[in-house]
């Protein structure tokens, strides 16, 4: 039983809450296999149609990792004979999943809980929330974090966030494409239904076989992409939904989708 992050599901909707208020829900191994396990769930039931990741209270989605008060123990040790870190863990499944992880920022995600943050395909964030990486200020870079940075963040940006450890608001992310929609605190439930919404009435089979060519192409080099495309979106055409989509598309009306 992880009593760090609370997963409960709702519909098609499966929501994931780091539960570490009184330590401004930081990460630890404890949490990383939460969410590990919450994105397992998501992948195992078909049923299940987007993941929710968010933070416990008012003041933070995720403060980042759970340090030590000195530069020993995780996530700054290695065993030479298990060279296995959580964080990496963490990221290779959320960059292999298959069903849309939306971050909710209930607060600040400052440090590894940016890279949380970038990690998630969509974010909804309270417009006051703060994002950054603040590690320089420690003596340290955001070293495990740097792939999802480097996908999400604007080069010029991201090197003047690495470099002076300032975070920004939310809104100042917005135009950068650092969060999807930036919102007073009082609406932020009312747009992250409103986006999951718009994600769950779409086709599970095309969402689900979609993530999975992005992962995929985003390691490719061009040619090998336009090698891979064509087999995956010939394959898509032949699922039901694929089919159900077309027929509706025809007789003008909306599909039934069957995930399948």
């Amino acid at each position: 039983m992880n009593d760090t992050v609370n997963i409960r599901q709702d519909g098609a909707v499966l929501t994931a809450t780091i539960t570490r208020e009184e330590r401004r829900n930081a990460l630890n191994a404890q949490v990383a296999e939460g969410i590990i396990a919450a994105i397992s769930r998501a992948e195992a039931d078909p049923d299940i149609r987007a993941l929710v990741l968010t933070g416990a209270g008012d003041r933070a989605f995720c403060a980042g990792g759970d340090l030590q008060p000195n530069a020993e123990g995780t996530p700054f040790k290695l065993d030479e004979a298990h060279p296995v870190n959580y964080v990496a863990d963490l990221f290779r499944a959320m960059n292999d999943a298959r069903v849309p992880i939306i971050a909710r920022l209930n607060g600040h995600a400052l440090a590894g809980g940016f890279g949380l943050v970038c990690g998630c395909d969509l974010v909804v964030a309270r417009e006051d929330a703060l994002i950054g990486v603040t590690e320089v200020k420690i003596g340290i870079f955001p070293m495990m974090i740097l792939p999802f940075l480097m996908r999400n963040t604007p080069n010029r940006l991201l090197m003047e966030m690495c470099l002076t450890g300032e975070p920004i608001t939310a809104a100042e992310g917005l135009p950068h494409g650092l969060v999807n929609y930036a919102v007073p605190v009082a609406d932020l439930d009312a747009k992250t239904d409103w986006l999951v919404e718009r994600i769950i009435s779409k086709s599970p089979t095309g969402v689900r076989l979609g993530l999975q060519a992005l992962s995929k192409i985003r390691e490719m080099s061009f040619d090998a992409a336009l090698e891979y495309a064509p087999f995956m979106l010939a394959n898509m055409a032949r699922t039901e939904d694929a089919r159900e989509g077309f027929r509706a598309f025809v007789e003008k009306r909306a599909p039934e989708w069957t995930g399948r």
